[in-house]
């Protein structure tokens, strides 16, 4: 059985002005195609381009939630430290020290889950509109 010759051995020459050349780069960005060339081929055989689409608000989602993962990650890091610490603590005035110091942090840990916490409430509020 003969295959069918699927390579491209033609060739369109095509000469843009600066500003159509600009508007064509815009809309190749806009789309999910590989390459210009693709781009161009679709839109002048008169197939569908699937465009991108960002939506803003899971955009801000994601970058606040990753600074809030961020911020637990070194809270859980400082925490895990006090309790290796408190393990092996050998003096009273040492253990006393931990406490202070497990208190300070035990308030930077319920502060960054209250963030979390409006972060979600906030995105709640927006889904729902």
């Amino acid at each position: 059985m003969k295959e069918k010759n699927t390579n491209r051995i033609k060739w369109v020459h095509l000469r843009l002005t600066t500003e159509e050349m600009n508007l064509l780069q815009r809309r190749f960005e806009k789309s999910l195609c590989p390459k210009l060339s693709d781009f161009a081929r679709k839109n002048m055989l008169g197939k569908p381009v699937i465009l991108k689409y960002r939506n803003q608000s899971v955009d801000d989602f994601i970058l606040e939630i990753s600074r809030l993962r961020a911020d637990l990650n070194a809270v859980g890091n400082n925490y895990n430290q006090m309790v290796k610490k408190l393990h092996t603590l050998q003096q009273i005035p040492e253990f006393r020290d931990w406490i202070y110091a497990s208190l300070e942090q035990k308030e930077i840990l319920f502060d960054s889950i209250e963030k979390i916490k409006n972060c979600v409430l906030k995105l709640a509020e927006k889904w729902l509109q």
